[in-house]
């Protein structure tokens, strides 16, 4: 990989502590390598759609380049290739090229591409890039550009509050997330069908009959109306239709989670999987939460329980100025499919884990009739178990109280 191996490194840093390396979780806010103005090729990229917008800082070359490609990586090398052509002309070498780009669609194949070219890529995440606050502030693609290289240069000088980057997944990790995300997406599209078919009944003065039984498609033709007749032929088409759609959702959920209990089968008891199974032996946490945790946030390498409850976007948001404080809530900043999943374990484990410290806490702090509001605290719950369960995986640490299934029957 040449010298991106050697820069290239963003999640961690090495340090010495009596004389031995110490690996240090990075947070990603700055650059830990030096960065050299002079033999330093920088390049942003503004992504679209339609087109890519690129910008560069030349050493040796007075004027800032820009210039739109279509959305084509080996141009883009080419354009880069091309720039380094006139720095060395004028008399600066190029030691090493740093390109950027804004998280969005495209994801993170463009960064593995350069990277395994030797080029040092990096994702900025979209949040952290500070805008203008004017009601109507210009926005075009060169603009954007020009933010992202001032952005960019800060973070390569070392400066926090610049901007933050994302942490550029392999393609196995992309891709070991996607069962659980799809089958997310598969229920909800169930519910929405089953509320769908019971709108429909509704209307026609009919409760209580469950259209998601198996046995429902075979009620369909016995089913009276509040006025005492059939169901119209076309209510009773489209109710077969969703029927034959659920039934389809429902075969496709369960090859997910056939799927991802044969690989935890065959998995070894290392990494991710190991994860997922240590995660499953607490009682109240089921393989599809314990398999969610880990793939979206517990198997990355955080820097400490501050960055863990950040990332999941369960931290507070203050509003303070001058005689003003106030508190607007949760960031939301973060993952949000860990942040509904955390919450709602959150519930279920108060109901499965009674006697844990966390149970105490929360019920020391709502009960009686000074206690605090249990939907703010739930919060407060969720934050502080999200956190014992990233030590659980990471150090074996088994939060106070809490009980655990046996190790032979954690897989079900």
């Amino acid at each position: 990989m040449g010298l991106a191996a050697e820069v290239v490194a963003p999640s961690s840093s090495i340090r010495t502590d009596g004389g031995c390396p110490v690996v240090q979780v990075n947070d990603l806010s700055r650059s830990l390598a030096v960065f050299d103005p002079i033999s330093t090729l920088v390049v942003v990229v503004e992504m679209s759609k339609a087109s890519w917008l690129v910008s560069g800082v030349v050493p040796g070359v007075e004027r800032q380049p820009l210039k739109k490609l279509e959305p084509d990586a080996t141009a883009l090398l080419r354009l880069i290739e091309r720039w380094r052509s006139e720095a060395v002309r004028a008399g600066r070498p190029i030691r090493r090229v740093a390109l950027a780009y804004e998280a969005g669609r495209d994801g993170f194949w463009l960064a593995r591409w350069l990277i395994a070219r030797g080029m040092e890529a990096h994702v900025i995440h979209s949040a952290s890039v500070a805008v203008s606050r004017e009601r109507k502030r210009a926005k075009t693609d060169r603009l954007d550009a020009v933010m992202l290289m001032r952005v960019f240069l800060g973070w390569l000088r070392g400066e926090r509050g610049h901007c933050g980057m994302v942490a550029i997944p392999t393609m196995e990790e992309e891709d070991a997330r996607r069962p659980s995300r799809e089958r997310e997406s598969l229920v909800n599209e169930r519910s929405r069908i089953i509320n769908r078919m019971k709108s429909a009944l509704a209307r026609l003065g009919i409760r209580g009959f469950k259209p998601h039984l198996r046995r429902a498609p075979e009620r369909l033709a016995s089913l009276r109306t509040a006025e005492g007749t059939g169901l119209p032929a076309n209510i009773i088409e489209e109710l077969q239709r969703d029927m034959a759609r659920l039934a389809l959702v429902r075969e496709q959920i369960s090859s997910i989670e056939k799927a991802r209990a044969k690989r935890l089968e065959r998995a070894p008891d290392t990494g991710p999987h190991a994860m997922v199974r240590l995660l499953s032996r607490v009682i109240g946490i089921g393989i599809e939460t314990a398999d969610m945790l880990v793939r979206e946030i517990l198997s990355r390498k955080l820097r400490d329980r501050r960055a863990v409850a950040r990332y999941a976007g369960l931290t507070g948001s203050p509003d303070e100025s001058g005689l003003k404080s106030r508190e607007k809530g949760l960031a939301k900043a973060g993952n949000a499919r860990v942040r509904r999943g955390l919450i709602q374990l959150a519930w279920r484990f108060l109901m499965f884990q009674k006697d844990s410290a966390l149970a105490r806490w929360y019920r020391t702090r709502t009960e009686g009739p000074n206690g605090a509001r249990k939907t703010t605290m739930i919060v407060a719950l969720a934050r502080k178990l999200l956190i014992a369960l990233w030590r659980l995986v990471t150090t074996g640490e088994i939060p106070d109280g809490v009980e655990l299934r046996p190790a032979v029957g954690a897989i079900v």
